[in-house]
């Protein structure tokens, strides 16, 4: 008999991890009855993910409004999800980490009396302004879940302090399922915006490779961070591109900074293959993206995160992650430290990465199975 799943995300980021998870399910068809639901809490950026892990959801929530706030998006999330749960009745609700989507499904799948099983389970920062609203979003999702899939043995002690008694499962994480795929992918492929970025790179310079969109760096953070990219700048060796998030409280820093800078460029987001290429061609890269943290190891990528505090201090024990949070000096000092201290680079370049070898999504799906 088919068991009945629902996988439900909303943003790019769950998008790319959880592709490979409706992937790895739809080998499986005499076992269960897949079906997948997109909140589109975010829409562009998610939509650039269906369309390259050529899915195709079965149900479109379309959530996203110009000036959305928090308040607004729970709501509708819990009432979309309502007529999903009532038509699908799914057995099992797959949520993903740690989105208004996440938290808000996992709400929405429990009144429903769905079990609902958490993909990467088990991150804390442990201060629930840190990230901000995600790491209460994690929290409540993992008191709310029936099955946790913690990528670390971290994550999974992490959930048995807080006294955790439904079942975990230790898998890694799925980012790294789906990275392995897109670099696959991209053997054979290319696209405008590959094409834009073979053109603008400067083969002669080291690339370093810089995201940043955090609420908690909003303000001050920022200034500070743009402060130390402009300094960093002034290395007429390296080459620094920037995809530059579209909030107002990200851009304005920014161009303010930086745009008059000869050796920085900076760009619009990318889409998810055209960041997998051009992390790929990095040095290094600044980022205080979470994602970033899980997948540039795989590439054999160095990544010095802006902030305080981090869900994933597996890497920073690594070696492959340094904390550098926003203050200027250290930013600085520790760009400049990777380029010019080969022994260091060498040793993060090439330490294992402990979150996982590409089969975390066969885990999963063994885990419904037997």
């Amino acid at each position: 008999m088919q068991q009945k799943i629902l996988l439900v995300f909303g943003t790019r980021p769950e998008a790319i991890k959880m592709a490979p998870l409706v992937k790895q399910f739809s080998f499986f068809p005499e076992h269960f009855n897949l079906k997948v639901c997109v909140t589109a809490q975010h829409r562009e950026m998610l939509d650039q993910v269906l369309d390259f892990f050529e899915i195709t959801p079965h149900y479109d929530l379309d959530l996203m409004k110009k000036g959305q706030n928090l308040f607004q998006l729970t709501a509708d999330i819990i009432l979309g999800m309502k007529s999903v749960l009532e038509e699908f009745k799914p057995d099992y609700v797959f949520v993903h980490g740690d989105t208004t989507t996440s938290m808000a499904t996992a709400l929405s799948a429990f009144y429903a009396g769905a079990k609902v099983c958490h993909v990467e389970a088990g991150l804390r920062t442990f201060d629930k302004l840190s990230p901000f609203p995600e790491e209460i979003n994690r929290q409540l999702t993992g008191r709310i879940s029936d099955i946790h899939f913690a990528p670390t043995v971290l994550a999974k002690e992490n959930l048995a302090k807080e006294g955790t008694t439904s079942r975990i499962y230790v898998t890694g994480n799925t980012v790294i399922d789906a990275l392995f795929w897109a670099t696959q992918k991209l053997v054979n492929y290319e696209d405008e915006e590959i094409r834009y970025l073979k053109s603008i790179v400067d083969s002669s310079k080291k690339l370093i490779l810089i995201t940043g969109h955090r609420r908690e760096n909003f303000g001050d953070g920022f200034l500070k961070i743009c402060r130390a990219i402009k300094r960093f700048a002034q290395r007429t060796e390296v080459q620094i591109i920037y995809p530059v998030h579209l909030n107002p409280n990200v851009q304005q820093p920014v161009f303010e900074l930086l745009d008059d800078l000869n050796n920085v460029r900076l760009i619009k987001p990318l889409s998810y293959p055209a960041f997998v290429w051009l992390m790929n061609k990095s040095y290094f890269i600044l980022t205080d993206s979470g994602g970033v943290q899980e997948e540039a190891p795989s590439l054999g990528k160095p990544v010095l995160v802006m902030r305080d505090t981090t869900e994933r201090p597996e890497a920073v024990d690594a070696g492959t992650v340094i904390l550098v949070g926003t203050n200027e000096e250290l930013i600085l000092s520790s760009c400049e430290r990777l380029l010019d201290d080969h022994e260091l680079y060498q040793k993060m370049a090439q330490s294992h990465n402990p979150y996982g070898d590409g089969t975390a999504c066969e885990r999963i799906v063994n885990a419904l199975i037997n």
